[in-house]
């Protein structure tokens, strides 16, 4: 299973549809989003994802259930827990505050605007950047690799 990793669009809607592009061209089975999309009309480029997606707010989400009704509610208040081929994986904005006491397998995660693939105790940690390209001027994403927990971050 292929998972596409995407966080902090912050309306960038070029960026966007880059993203969406890459992911559909990768035939990735799911995409996760870690937050700040900022306004509901971005959600709509996502939507043309070829496959399902899930995310949670970010703290720049103000219009939550502007958010939540454009994707269908497939965006929720985070952290989100789910287990995908038996695989346990935590999806949320901001890393800090949250406890890694329980066991996950995978943690996804955004907010810092900065890519990063590291490994906690055996929990792989994967901040796919910033789509946007805003602050650090790349924008980067992710594609994990289930059931084998491998992951890479790309530069679109």
């Amino acid at each position: 299973m292929r998972i596409g990793v995407i966080s902090d669009t912050h309306d960038n809607i070029p960026k966007i549809k880059k993203a969406v592009n890459f992911f559909n061209s990768r035939k990735v089975d799911l995409v996760l989003h870690a937050g700040d999309y900022i306004a509901p009309f971005s959600v709509i480029v996502l939507n043309r994802l070829k496959c399902p997606y899930l995310g949670v707010f970010g703290n720049n989400d103000g219009e939550k259930k502007g958010l939540a009704q454009k994707s269908a509610d497939k965006i929720k208040a985070g952290p989100l827990e789910t287990n995908l081929l038996n695989k346990k994986i935590l999806l949320v904005h901001d890393l800090a505050g949250v406890s890694l006491r329980k066991k996950y397998d995978l943690v996804i995660h955004g907010h810092t605007h900065i890519h990063a693939i590291n490994t906690r105790n055996s929990t792989l940690l994967i901040n796919p950047g910033e789509c946007c390209g805003w602050l650090t001027g790349k924008s980067t994403l992710a594609i994990v690799e289930l059931p084998h927990l491998s992951a890479k971050i790309f530069k679109i």
